[in-house]
């Protein structure tokens, strides 16, 4: 019998440590301020560009609006990840998920145009879901049954996917008079609605936004929720208590997935409505940060993926119109991710400081 080891940093209340929300503000006050640093180094003046990042993601209606674009597949690879970690599975698949579900929205929506749309974003969203959850259907089962790392198998599923998805579209499915390797346009009808017209923002924000309350839900009303969190923090006291390891971590792992599967079919179904050929800059692998930095907690997965958009998002925009090269925001990216994983509460000076305010 398997026996899972804990979700990483799962944000469970910790005595003697940092305040949950201190522990969930540190990792982005450090990355701030070691960003900061290197920016003084290389001759510019911190405040000022942090103030032309926030300026340029959140200076108007149509910056906010192209900051949450921006957050919107984040936060699904974030709940995705999470997903795993609260049942003590390190999924690094999503990124295979998140592409395979992608082309099978697009798929479904250049294949079926004479079909109404409701019926047809229902089902491009059903079979982004099913895609993304088979795609993690086999890590699944290797893990519970063989005892064979999901660290790896997921991993080199993510190049498989990549790989797969782009012969699918160049030798198969490959849209005419064009010159990159895309799909055709996926039909008007299968589109999800703007919420601000002229923007990238869609209604996908909005489903990402119930698909966090229903994460909340699961782990804080819900009998398998709680099934799924004991099994990542205590397995053996799961175990003695009758929950089937194997099972909790193969539903743990398909949530997951189809989790990811969502996530590329909508940023089909609302931004780009066609299959790109490698149009994930890393969406998986930095829902994997966000799970982190935000310990698993709803509200910190949010925080998370909204610090992330506004990177991505203000961040090109700046270097558009400043001298600032886009590798200084990766710098702070970069930082983020390193004090994300570090148990801040281990800091005598910080806990004694935290204790006082």
């Amino acid at each position: 019998m398997i026996e899972t080891a804990p979700a990483p940093l799962s944000g469970g209340p910790v005595r003697g440590r940092l305040p949950g929300a201190l522990r969930l503000l540190a990792p982005f006050l450090i990355a701030l301020g070691a960003g900061a640093v290197v920016l003084w180094a290389t001759g510019r003046d911190a405040f000022a560009v942090y103030g032309q990042l926030a300026d340029a993601a959140l200076g108007g209606g149509t910056q906010i609006a192209d900051t949450l674009a921006a957050t919107t597949p984040i936060l699904f690879t974030g709940i995705a990840t999470a997903l795993a970690f609260r049942a003590g599975a390190f999924n690094v698949g999503v990124e295979g998920s998140l592409y395979v579900g992608a082309f099978a929205a697009a798929w479904t929506g250049f294949s079926f145009p004479h079909l109404p749309g409701a019926p047809l974003l229902a089902l491009a969203a059903l079979l982004a879901a099913l895609a993304g959850a088979a795609w993690a259907l086999l890590p699944a089962l290797a893990r519970a049954w063989l005892d064979v790392s999901e660290v790896v198998t997921t991993l080199m599923l993510n190049y498989v996917a990549i790989l797969l998805t782009s012969y699918l579209v160049n030798d198969h499915f490959l849209a005419r008079g064009v010159a990159n390797s895309m799909s055709p346009m996926i039909a008007p009808q299968a589109r999800l609605p703007p919420l601000l017209p002229g923007s990238q923002l869609s209604a996908a924000l909005l489903l990402g936004l119930l698909l966090l309350a229903g994460y909340w839900f699961l782990f804080s009303r819900s009998t398998l929720g709680f099934e799924l969190r004991l099994v990542g923090l205590a397995p053996r006291l799961a175990r003695a208590s009758g929950v089937d390891l194997r099972r909790s971590l193969v539903i743990a792992m398909l949530a997951s997935g189809l989790v990811g599967g969502w996530a590329g079919g909508f940023q089909v179904l609302g931004v780009i409505h066609r299959f790109v050929d490698g149009f994930s800059p890393g969406y998986g692998f930095t829902g994997i940060a966000v799970a982190i930095l935000g310990r698993n907690h709803p509200l910190g997965i949010l925080a998370g993926a909204l610090f992330f958009g506004i990177l991505t998002s203000g961040g090109g925009m700046v270097q558009l119109v400043s001298s600032i090269p886009i590798d200084l925001v990766n710098v702070v990216q970069g930082t983020l991710m390193v004090f994300a994983v570090a148990d801040l509460g281990r800091l005598g000076w910080l806990r004694r400081w935290a204790g006082r305010a």
